[in-house]
């Protein structure tokens, strides 16, 4: 096990204790990541914040059904990716507009990226990714940003296994033909 993960994990088992510094101490290394998870998703900064906060809120209140089988950086995205799904379809039920189409910073679980953001070609993608259909800028999120394979997207977007690869293939192919309109014109 590495340093970090026996940081995290020493973290953790304070957190079980109800420690409030190390809380503070994990919500301080995951809450940039997970607030821009959530935003690429409900495309609303307060919306966005309040889950976090409600994501991180669960997440000490359930640490107990954490097994670490996974990074507990995966344990909590997937936790912020089901509430902003979930929030979103919400306001999608009642309607409300789509809010802010700005591009927002790419984050791993840790907060960190390697990718250049302001590069013209990046936010190009970005850009027309927000035009999709709902349900493709999604699943493409999912997919390729968030880096979730085809079994948990059709778990998470509770849909079939066959489904969630059609929507991804349909999704890419609609980015496809946007992006080449882009460059024709």
């Amino acid at each position: 096990m590495n340093t970090t993960n026996h940081h995290i994990d020493l973290l953790l088992e304070q957190c079980k204790n109800g420690n409030q510094q190390a809380q503070l101490a994990v919500y301080k290394r995951y809450y940039k990541a997970m607030y821009n998870t959530s935003l690429r998703i409900v495309k609303d900064s307060n919306e966005a914040e309040d889950i976090m906060q409600e994501s991180f809120l669960s997440a000490f209140t359930k640490l107990e059904s954490y097994n670490a089988e996974s990074s507990f950086g995966s344990w909590l995205k997937r936790i912020v990716v089901n509430n902003s799904i979930s929030s979103y379809n919400k306001r999608k039920r009642l309607k409300e507009d789509d809010l802010d189409d700005s591009l927002y910073k790419l984050e791993d679980d840790q907060g960190i990226t390697d990718c250049d953001t302001s590069s013209f070609e990046v936010q190009r993608v970005l850009q027309t990714m927000n035009e999709l259909k709902e349900n493709y800028r999604v699943a493409l999120t999912l997919n390729l940003i968030e880096g979730f394979d085809y079994e948990e997207m059709s778990e998470i977007l509770n849909i079939s296994y066959a489904n969630c690869r059609t929507t991804v293939s349909r999704a890419k192919d609609s980015l496809r033909k946007k992006l080449s309109d882009l460059i024709r014109d």
